[in-house]
């Protein structure tokens, strides 16, 4: 089994799915690939993207419809 991306968007959403996956006992994995750390010359920034395992949907989709569903 491997990971499946499960949002892609602003840090302060992935931060905020995180949150929720975590309270209900769901490890996450976020990658924040900007590089305007390194170069700051680079302004565009790119998605920060939430990762869990395979096998944790099945607990992780009502979790993911509500997030969803309260982003209106």
């Amino acid at each position: 089994m491997g990971l499946i991306k499960i949002f892609s968007g602003e840090e302060i959403l992935a931060v905020s799915l995180k949150e929720r996956m975590e309270e209900a006992d769901i490890n996450v994995v976020v990658r924040d690939n900007n590089q305007a750390n390194v170069l700051p010359s680079i302004t565009t920034a790119k998605a920060v993207e939430v990762f869990i395992q395979e096998f944790d949907y099945g607990k992780a989709h009502p979790v993911l419809e509500a997030f969803r569903m309260s982003l209106g």
